[in-house]
Order: C-alpha cells, then structure tokens, then sequence
C-alpha cells in the first residue's frame, strides 16, 4: 500500500487524520445525535438493526458510531493511520463494548477490498473525490454493496473553472508553510462571504483565535472550523456532476432512492441508491 505519511510529508496529501483527531475532541452526545438523525433522513429509516454498515474513509468516526446507534454491525476503515485512531478513540469512548471494527485500509487497494464482505450499507461520505481516482474508487464502493443493498456517497460537485481554480489552491495549500496555510484559510472564509463582509470578518477573527463556534454543532454534527479546515486543505480533490454520479451509478445496477444538492454551488452532492435488485422491494 502506498504510505499515507509520505505523501503528506511530500505535499501530495492532506493530513486528514490530524484534523479529524482535533475535530474528535468535539464529539458529544448532540454531535452524535445529529449524525444519526442526518442517516435516518437519508435511509428513511431509524432502525438498522440485523444490517451491515461500511464506513469507507471513516474520518473521525462520527458517523459510523451514528450507524452502530442505530443498531447497525458496522466496519470502518480509512487510508489515513490517523484517522483510524480518531475513530478508534471514538469508539472506545462512545462504544467501548460494541462489535463495531476499524481498521487501516485504501479502497484503491484491491488486494484490501476483495478481503472485505459486502454489506447492506456502503456509506461513504465526501472521501471517494480525494482518493485522488474517484471513479475507480466508486468503482469499488459499488461492488462492495450486497445485493438489495444501499450505496450512500457523497461527491463534490462540479463547478466548471471554479473547480479548478480550488484545486490549485488545495495543492498550494499542502505544499505551504503554516502562515501561507492561515492567509489561505483567511482569504477562503472572505471569499465564501462575499456577500457578507462584515459576517466574514467576524468569522476571520473567531476561527483564527480558534474560539469559532465549535459549542454549536452543524447539520450532520460537524464543526464550521474543521469543515474549512479540510475544504481548503482537501487534496487530491475531483469532482463530478450530479448527472455523472447518476449515470455512473445506473449503468452498474443503482437506482436512486435520495438526493440532496448543494444547488450548483460549493460543497458536496449527496446520494442514496438501492441496488438493482432492491429496486421495487
């Protein structure tokens, strides 16, 4: 397997790991409850019990938790060996007793991904775009759903010259020094409140004193200042269309049952298929 810490160390790679152990420090009870409520809305269901629940890219560990919860056998795995200790001391923590199971891993590997079953629930949220070969890594995530299964992805949109011009600040973002990093954050937090300069500024000056407001969780439990940080940092980065991720999807077997945009704009599109033979049951 290709070595996560090298590929940070040469800028070719976020540290998605760091930010997600410091965003773990975070997570309470309202946190959890948010990503739980965020899955059943997207599962329209509130019980997973008797059901398989992959986590691909686990991040923190929040929402596999959010699954286990719900009464899911949940498996998590990411590439980054930090973020696989975020979510392991989360689940210690949250979890201590459960059969929830993290371990180290790269849906691009496909020695890796053939060692694994299929599950009920494939869920990858906002990883697949930064395995740096996102359709191969979708490619992956497909086969891994059992049949009469669910595959929740999201994936950031596609916004023409836009994205291109993220990308270029991403890989500078990682092949910079501390202040480059914070005069990009600085400039982004601007940028994206452009409409709201004087909002902006106050924002500005509460993430840089790191006193932003991290005591009031997000949509889905996350944190305003990791979300920037890893929106910024966020590299390899692709994108795609709604329409792409659709067709992809279709022409292996999906039907989507769940949508969710962010209406041309920033961020990431978020989908819910059944597998083929799920479609009508």
């Amino acid at each position: 397997m290709i070595d996560c810490k090298t590929e940070i160390s040469q800028g070719r790679r976020f540290a998605f790991g760091q930010n997600w152990l410091r965003f773990g420090q975070l997570i309470d009870e309202e946190r959890v409850a948010r990503a739980r409520r965020s899955l059943e809305t997207a599962l329209s269901t509130t019980d997973l019990t008797g059901r398989t629940f992959l986590d691909i890219g686990c991040g923190s560990g929040l929402f596999s938790l959010a699954a286990q919860r719900m009464g899911a056998q949940v498996r998590s795995f990411d590439y980054d060996p930090d973020s696989v200790n975020a979510a392991e001391k989360v689940r210690q923590e949250f979890a201590p007793h459960s059969d929830w199971s993290i371990c180290r891993g790269s849906i691009l590997d496909a020695a890796f991904v053939q060692q694994l079953d299929q599950a009920d629930i494939v869920y990858s949220w906002g990883v697949l775009h930064h395995t740096g070969a996102l359709w191969t890594a979708m490619e992956a995530a497909c086969g891994l759903v059992a049949p009469r299964g669910t595959l929740y992805v999201s994936i950031y949109n596609d916004q023409g010259a836009e994205s291109r011009i993220w990308t270029s600040v991403k890989r500078r973002y990682n092949t910079s020094g501390p202040l480059a990093r914070r005069l990009l954050l600085t400039g982004t937090v601007l940028y994206l409140g452009r409409h709201y300069p004087l909002r902006a500024a106050v924002r500005v000056a509460n993430r840089l004193q790191g006193t932003a407001e991290e005591t009031v969780s997000r949509p889905r439990g996350m944190s305003r200042r990791h979300d920037l940080v890893d929106w910024v940092g966020g590299y390899p980065f692709e994108v795609a269309s709604p329409e792409e991720v659709f067709s992809f999807c279709r022409q292996r077997g999906f039907e989507l049952r769940h949508l969710k945009t962010c209406r041309g704009g920033i961020g990431c599109n978020e989908f819910v298929f059944a597998h083929g033979s799920a479609v009508g049951g």
